[in-house]
């Protein structure tokens, strides 16, 4: 599904051949890999991020691609493993909401002065594809979306807030827009509430207080509330995301 907010994210970034590239919170690759297609044969990519079962799926795939300029770090976002001034472009799709704001400071720090890093974020949580899934759930069993004290994903759904963190954190010239881009599931309902429940950590607390016996009950309304959304073979969405970029100056 976010196959089109990463291509969105390389063309926002405008990476260039020749350029050194950190990705933050890589996951599985993206938009990592595609970034090193795009800045090869000479630029390099540095795939970042805490869980190393992810980072292994990533390298996978980058040598299956042929990638010899693509390279996976185990390392926290809060303590980058790198000198001042290493990158020409610093990225991250869906990664910024849940780092600290030393995160930002340490991407600031790695990268060259007069060049940029370009953050991807979710917008608001009232949107098709979380309002027909976890909104389902949380009108079911209410309480807190999230932990109090656990990652937000919706941490910049509100105009201008991821801006003004980057500004914080020592960035100039900051740019920050909204898009509304392809959010698309090809399959079916239940595939696609089965791949939702076992993949968004933040809302295991959530989906934890769902009693035993609400289940079906809670299935079922999810499953008509994706309905709406089915075009043919596919369940189109759409997902309403933040961009945003600062510079070094």
């Amino acid at each position: 599904m976010g196959r089109p907010v990463t291509d969105a994210l390389v063309e926002y970034a405008r990476p260039e051949p020749g350029m050194r590239v950190l990705d933050l919170g890589s996951g599985t690759g993206e938009p990592a890999i595609t970034l090193a297609l795009r800045v090869r044969p000479t630029g390099k990519v540095a795939a970042l991020d805490l869980h190393t079962d992810l980072l292994e799926i990533a390298d996978r795939r980058a040598r299956e691609l042929g990638l010899t300029n693509f390279s996976a770090w185990q390392a926290d976002a809060n303590h980058l493993p790198f000198a001042t001034g290493s990158f020409d472009l610093v990225t991250s799709r869906f990664g910024v909401m849940f780092f600290a704001d030393s995160a930002l400071r340490e991407a600031w720090r790695v990268l060259k002065p007069g060049r940029r890093a370009c953050f991807c974020a979710w917008g608001p949580f009232d949107q098709p594809y979380w309002s027909s899934t976890m909104g389902i759930v949380w009108k079911h069993v209410g309480g807190p979306l999230f932990s109090p004290e656990g990652p937000n994903p919706f941490k910049f759904g509100e105009p201008g807030s991821l801006s003004l963190t980057l500004k914080l954190a020592g960035f100039e010239q900051v740019e920050e827009e909204p898009k509304t881009l392809p959010w698309t599931w090809p399959g079916t309902p239940e595939e696609v509430w089965e791949q939702a429940r076992g993949v968004s950590a933040p809302f295991r607390p959530l989906l934890a207080r769902v009693p035993r016996e609400k289940w079906d009950e809670v299935n079922r309304e999810v499953h008509a509330a994706i309905r709406q959304y089915v075009d043919g073979d596919d369940i189109k969405f759409g997902a309403r995301v933040v961009f945003a970029s600062g510079r070094k100056v």
